[in-house]
């Protein structure tokens, strides 16, 4: 095996080595001049001195240094991110893959000295301190310590290190997926600061901040982490063919995953962009002409990919050698990189500069506001169930995304003349519009206010919606319509069959241990500081609907799944698991109709309602919620255990039929026979 780049000869004989772009690194300098020049004509940091009054500016380093530094962190942890995502997903195990793995590495310790460096200038920034000052560093080490904002940005520090020996560390895709979920936590910290930390509706601010965020680094960091596999010699042969094949195979599968991150960007970029805007007159302000740059970027960028992708990815697959590769990538990669550059800088100065709508939350002394950061809502009514709203981008956005995967995963079935049963289409779509209601709509509205309206959404997720979702077989359309992987790379096939086939998987879905996770999780979640976690921070909501969702769909799967699965009991056992679960849920709705204590006294007691029942009243119809609601899905389950039941006979059936007409019923005649041998045997015995 050699190292050495394929030469391509020229006309006269001599060998050429192919071009390598190196100016493709000029986006990190780009994006830093752009959120500088966007700096310097937005006027984003010399406002910001002068709206605090009582602070001084603390010197051109903080004005110019604060915006390079978040560029910075911004593209450390946005390749941080998209390395090890490539790495999980796109590449097999290989001199690529450890090329990005090492990529992610250093990505992430740039991260966080970026991170350092910018933790200092934003603390002098806000306290309008000069690092050079004496009092500074003991103002900084106050910062860190005793305020949630200086304490936030510590933790983000220590994850970007800790990432940043992972990278280093891990050498597989299970290690890189994992590894990845620390920058999403980061990601997930850094959305509850800036501008939306102030907004007034706070989690919709939060959520489609953090939805932008992660779309944007995936975005960002996997077109980084293409360019070093595309770098990386070919392996595997002298003539690195296999090399320029790996490479044609990850851009073409990371092109949907662009698709995806640029649909997140700009979704959550509109709903950032109507929280901070009043009217179309706000785009003449530094704030709006910052905004309006963006946009016109972002569509340009989409135009361009969308073009090259349609042009490109085609050509690559069909490329002879790794040259041919390179060079089509060049033009996929080239204005793709330089234009992301553009729009980091924007995006950063845009963070900067103070929009229309003021961050200051408005000021409401209500005692539900104080508690949840929204206005109560009125009165629920059979109505308002259903027209009110609170927008959970993050969510919202999971839903779509679920519902057009699915249809998309049927609709390639169809085209290729593979039937898929419509019902489980319906049934999909039905589970996730409900869940889309369940985690938007009135439920969501009410269940942060009131206690029935809580167990209205947890009885919804946790037993209906995974009832849908069971009966649509989400799992076998994917096996049908993803092919598998030749290469050793893991996709979507090859992640789920790994969860489906691992212990903890196998584990997870056995019918008991469901049973005990659905009916024992009620108890650890609402008699611990679980429930009080949930409904105060937006982060433990959102683990809250995934528990609630994830439990109700592997109880739901050991009773009447239809993907593979655990071994299944026979159906009468399933029918006696089912009741036995049934009727815990039931005792839990007993405990909380005839209890006197309320739970979370200081959130429901608190909430200053002049309408409904008093707290403890309503929890106490809560409490009836969980044992009315419950049985209206244990009869759906236990229907179509029933029905199961009776197609498995009629299957067994009609396989017996088939089999006696094969072999002219030679199990039957078997039987008979051996009957008539036991007659005679005993008639031939003599009488006692």
């Amino acid at each position: 095996m050699t190292s050495a780049a394929p030469a391509v000869q020229r006309p006269g004989g001599t060998p050429s080595v192919p071009p390598r772009p190196w100016w493709l690194v000029a986006a990190g300098p780009a994006a830093v001049l752009v959120a500088v020049l966007a700096v310097l004509c937005g006027g984003a940091y010399s406002g910001a001195f002068q709206a605090l009054s009582g602070f001084t500016d603390p010197g051109a380093l903080v004005r110019y240094g604060l915006p390079v530094t978040t560029v910075l962190t911004e593209l450390g942890v946005s390749v941080t991110l998209g390395a090890l995502v490539t790495a999980a997903c796109l590449l097999p195990p290989g001199r690529a893959q450890t090329r990005v793995l090492t990529a992610a590495g250093a990505a992430s310790a740039v991260w966080a000295v970026a991170a350092v460096a910018q933790l200092v200038l934003r603390y002098a920034n806000i306290s309008g301190t000069s690092p050079t000052s004496p009092a500074f560093g003991q103002g900084l080490a106050q910062f860190v310590t005793d305020l949630d904002l200086g304490r936030l940005y510590l933790a983000i520090i220590v994850v970007a290190a800790v990432t940043s020996a992972l990278a280093m560390a891990v050498r597989g895709p299970v290690g890189a997926l994992w590894t990845a979920a620390l920058p999403v936590a980061a990601l997930a910290m850094q959305s509850t600061t800036g501008h939306a930390s102030g907004a007034a509706d706070h989690e919709l601010a939060v959520g489609a901040m953090l939805l932008h965020l992660v779309g944007a680094a995936v975005w960002v960091g996997g077109l980084g982490a293409l360019l070093v596999a595309v770098l990386t010699r070919g392996e595997g042969r002298g003539d690195g063919r296999d090399g320029g094949r790996t490479a044609a195979a990850a851009v073409a599968r990371f092109s949907p995953v662009a698709g995806w991150c640029f649909a997140a960007v700009g979704i959550s970029g509109v709903l950032n962009a109507w929280l901070r805007m009043e009217s179309f007159g706000d785009l003449l302000t530094p704030y709006g002409v910052l905004l309006l740059t963006k946009a016109v970027l972002m569509v340009a960028l989409g135009a361009l990919g969308f073009a090259h992708r349609m042009w490109v990815v085609d050509r690559l697959g069909k490329a002879a050698g790794a040259v041919a590769v390179r060079r089509l990538f060049w033009r996929l990669l080239a204005v793709e990189l330089l234009v992301i550059g553009a729009v980091s800088g924007v995006a950063v100065a845009l963070g900067s500069t103070a929009p229309p709508v003021p961050d200051e939350v408005p000021v409401d002394v209500s005692p539900a506001f104080q508690l949840t950061g929204e206005a109560l809502p009125p009165e629920p009514t059979m109505a308002r169930w259903f027209t009110e709203w609170s927008l959970d981008p993050l969510l919202a956005f999971a839903c779509v995304a679920g519902l057009v995967v699915y249809v998309r995963w049927a609709a390639r079935l169809a085209r290729r003349g593979d039937k898929w049963p419509v019902g489980r289409t319906v049934s999909w779509c039905l589970g996730m519009v409900v869940m889309f209601w369940v985690t938007s709509g009135g439920p969501a509205v009410y269940g942060h206010v009131i206690f029935s309206g809580h167990m209205v959404q947890h009885m919804i997720l946790a037993m209906l919606v995974p009832l849908f979702l069971v009966l649509a077989a989400p799992v076998t359309l994917l096996l049908r319509a993803i092919p598998a992987r030749k290469d050793g790379s893991r996709g979507p096939r090859e992640w789920v069959l790994g969860l489906v086939h691992s212990r903890v998987g196998q584990f997870l879905a056995r019918p008991v241990v469901a049973a005990v996770l659905f009916a024992g999780g009620m108890i650890a979640f609402y008699y611990t500081p679980a429930f009080e976690f949930a409904l105060r921070n937006h982060a433990g909501h959102v683990w809250m609907i995934v528990h609630f969702t994830l439990v109700g769909y592997l109880f739901a799967n050991a009773l009447v799944g239809i993907d593979p699965g655990p071994k299944r009991p026979p159906y009468p056992q399933r029918l006696l698991l089912l009741f036995a679960t049934m009727a815990f849920h039931a005792f839990f709705g007993v405990v909380l109709t005839t209890g006197t204590s309320l739970l979370v006294a200081d959130w429901f007691g608190n909430m200053g309602r002049p309408w409904g029942l008093p707290a403890i009243d309503d929890q106490q119809r809560g409490g009836g919620v969980a044992w009315g609601i419950g049985e209206l899905p244990t009869l759906a389950l236990a229907i179509a255990v029933a029905v199961q039941w009776t197609t498995s006979d009629e299957r067994e059936a009609r396989r017996r039929d088939r089999k006696a007409d094969r072999d002219g019923d030679a199990e039957l005649n078997a039987y008979n026979e051996m009957l008539a041998k036991m007659a005679d045997r005993d008639e031939q015995q003599p009488p006692r």
